[in-house]
């Protein structure tokens, strides 16, 4: 990275570390309203080796909480993507299979579009026969190029201010 550039996957981070509870009330208002934020824990980057592909793939930012009234701890998986990508629902099934395998824990799937293109992203992955479904993977997903900063001006809430500014 140059040493001017903004390195805004970091500043990303930084966001939800801070108002995480602010980013799922505004944007994922059902999953708010069961998630326990007293209990917030971030997790250290993932890191993947795709060894087909030879690459490695790393999850940013990984969230370990609690559902209210449930026992045991979850993850909440937040994927930001600056960039268009055939088979981005793909990565997401990837992932989340992967952290499932290390985890063995409920996982809520995010994903956040940050590119400047007006797309319409998947937000599922399926496998599967004429005669049998065998897989239907789904996330929550978030087009921020597709929100108007209008319907959020008013609303007290860090985030809106900060990701609708893009």
């Amino acid at each position: 990275m140059k040493k001017n550039q903004i390195d805004h996957d970091q500043l990303f981070k930084e966001l939800l570390e801070t108002f995480f509870a602010e980013f799922m009330q505004l944007f994922f208002p059902e999953a708010y309203q069961v998630i326990d934020f007293t209990h917030l824990k971030f997790l250290q980057q993932e890191v993947f080796t795709d060894v087909t592909a030879g690459e490695k793939r790393i999850v940013d930012i990984l969230v370990e909480t609690r559902v209210k009234e449930e026992p045991g701890l979850i993850l909440v998986h937040v994927e930001p993507q600056a960039y268009a990508q055939k088979d981005f629902n793909e990565r997401m099934f990837i992932y989340f299979s992967r952290l499932y395998e290390k985890h063995r824990r409920k996982i809520l799937p995010i994903a956040v579009f940050t590119y400047d293109q007006v797309r319409d992203e998947p937000d599922t992955f399926e496998q599967g026969f004429a005669f049998l479904d065998v897989l239907r993977f789904c996330f929550y997903k978030l087009e921020l190029k597709k929100l108007s900063w209008r319907e959020y001006i008013n609303l007290d809430n860090p985030v809106a201010a900060a990701l609708l500014s893009k």
